[in-house]
């Protein structure tokens, strides 16, 4: 159920044998997002349960799912674009039924992020399910 982004990042992560590596890989996805809209950055998408500050701002187009993120931590800058490959695109019905901790565990994350960044990977996630569902 992956979409093809998020399976060109789990390509890329098997062929990363080291996590310095895949962590590098991870930040320089989350630099290469464009950054949110300060005025976008408010406490109706702030997502509560992060170590940083963390803001997901969702668009859904043509039935489609679509969010935006930003971070003041440059590796959960990176997470959020992660995610993005994950959801961005798909049918709004279909985000609710993504199985994100095993799309997430393709990549191993979850033994190489404390448990503070696993949390707020989690908030994420839930936050994005949220929104999908209230608009499905």
């Amino acid at each position: 159920m992956a979409t093809q982004a998020f399976e060109d990042i789990v390509a890329d992560f098997e062929f990363l044998d080291d996590w310095e590596d895949r962590y590098r890989y991870v930040i320089e996805k989350g630099k290469e997002m464009e950054p949110l809209d300060p005025a976008l950055r408010v406490p109706a998408t702030k997502v509560e349960g992060c170590a940083s500050q963390v803001w997901l701002h969702s668009t859904i187009e043509s039935g489609r799912f679509r969010f935006d993120g930003e971070s003041d931590a440059m590796i959960v800058r990176g997470l959020i674009a992660v995610l993005r490959a994950l959801y961005n695109d798909l049918p709004v019905a279909e985000v609710v039924r993504v199985d994100a901790p095993a799309e997430l565990a393709r990549l191993g994350l979850n033994d190489h992020l404390s448990a503070q960044r696993s949390n707020g990977l989690r908030a994420m996630v839930e936050r994005i399910r949220s929104v999908a569902a209230q608009a499905a």
